[in-house]
């Protein structure tokens, strides 16, 4: 609250230019600005060689899943907004703005960020709540020519991805073999599994409050079903505790506490174990080495292992707007979280670091680069 009450708020706008004398003026503004704006009617293309545009990033929410703290509405939303446009800039170079929307209707979402992205280079959908956040990303997707992003969804799923390869490395499993259950079946949750998918693994069972996930299950969602289609290929059945007997590999994207030493112990030998409910893991770290876990990580900062989306998203962007690209796509995604991962050499790997520390200076670079070769690669970049 100090910090905020003497700030104002973390972010300001500040001038590229100079307007000391008569010729700035007739430069930066009229008559001057007119030979820009006509170029860039001629070539909407222009505008991002003419204006900020190739830099601005959007980032949007509607107030509806702030942090931990639920549905709180765009105003209280905006310090976290805030907050993520600073690291926008502090980690990937990228100027980011806030935009926070005074509707929970997804056409009204829709268009609103529709109609300005000709503003941006990229769109960053930020804590907004599930099921809406798919088809508000999915609709953006088609009617946008820029990158649209949701943050909780695919940084989240970078990074896990990210330390899901270093941590089977360490324990001696193969991507392709090893089986993983995911408790929490909201957009981060989903994402992940998605994810995993694309990267080779065949053996992936999402649970929900109901227990696992899986094909005909009563009572699923949209999202739900479809993920269903997907994942949980053993067809298992029952309580998350059920799902997670002999697992290779436990995922959490739920909440605080629920998940006991017995669940750990009944996984498979040396067990990775990733605990991501903030600020109270699904399991205390501690508890979840003395029942057997071999690696451990957690969305925490004051525990090894922190899975943390700054790792993914400013490199992501990054890279995204360095080559024009029109979207970020799996393949995009898929090189993040291996250039996440390849930033901790197989002489540094040990089970309290699997996965580098935020502040490593590395990170945006190695992120960027490895984004923008993907986008090329897979035809989304127009540079």
């Amino acid at each position: 609250m100090e910090l905020h009450e003497r700030l104002r708020g973390k972010l300001e706008v500040t001038a590229r230019c100079g307007v000391a004398t008569k010729e700035d003026l007739t430069l930066a503004y009229t008559p001057g600005v007119a030979e820009p704006c006509l170029a860039i009617r001629g070539d909407t293309d222009l505008s991002y060689t003419l204006t900020r545009r190739w830099n601005l990033v959007a980032v949007v929410t509607d107030g509806t899943a702030v942090l931990g703290l639920g549905d709180i509405g765009p105003e209280a939303g905006m310090p976290v907004m805030e907050g993520k446009c600073v690291l926008f800039k502090a980690f990937g170079g990228v100027d980011a703005f806030p935009l926070c929307i005074r509707s929970k209707d997804i056409d009204d979402i829709v268009n609103t960020v529709a109609l300005i992205a000709g503003s941006f280079g990229g769109i960053n959908l930020e804590d907004i709540s599930a099921p809406r956040c798919f088809e508000i990303e999915r609709r953006l997707k088609e009617r946008c020519d820029i990158p649209v992003f949701h943050d909780d969804q695919h940084g989240t799923a970078v990074v896990t991805l990210a330390a899901m390869i270093n941590a089977l490395k360490l324990t001696g499993r193969e991507m392709e073999s090893a089986a993983a259950v995911i408790l929490g079946a909201g957009a981060a949750g989903i994402a992940v599994a998605r994810l995993l998918i694309s990267a080779g693994m065949k053996s992936v069972t999402l649970c929900d409050r109901q227990g696992a996930i899986y094909k005909g299950r009563g009572g699923l969602d949209g999202e739900k079903a479809k993920i269903a289609e997907i994942t949980n290929a053993g067809m298992i059945k029952g309580s998350a505790a059920a799902a997670m007997r002999g697992a290779d590999v436990f995922i959490g994207l739920s909440g605080p506490g629920c998940v006991t030493a017995e669940m750990v112990a009944g996984m498979a030998p040396k067990p990775v174990v990733l605990a991501m409910s903030n600020p109270v893991p699904e399991i205390h770290p501690a508890l979840a080495l003395e029942a057997g876990a071999e690696v451990v990580g957690t969305g925490r900062s004051d525990y090894p292992n922190q899975i943390n989306n700054v790792l993914a998203f400013p490199g992501i962007f990054r890279g995204a707007l360095d080559v024009r690209a029109r979207d970020i796509n799996d393949e995009m995604k898929l090189a993040a979280a291996r250039a996440i991962a390849g930033l901790v050499s197989g002489a540094e790997l040990e089970p309290r670091y699997i996965i580098p520390a935020p502040f490593d200076a590395r990170i945006g670079g190695a992120v960027s680069d490895a984004v923008a070769r993907a986008a090329r690669d897979s035809g989304v970049a127009r540079l």
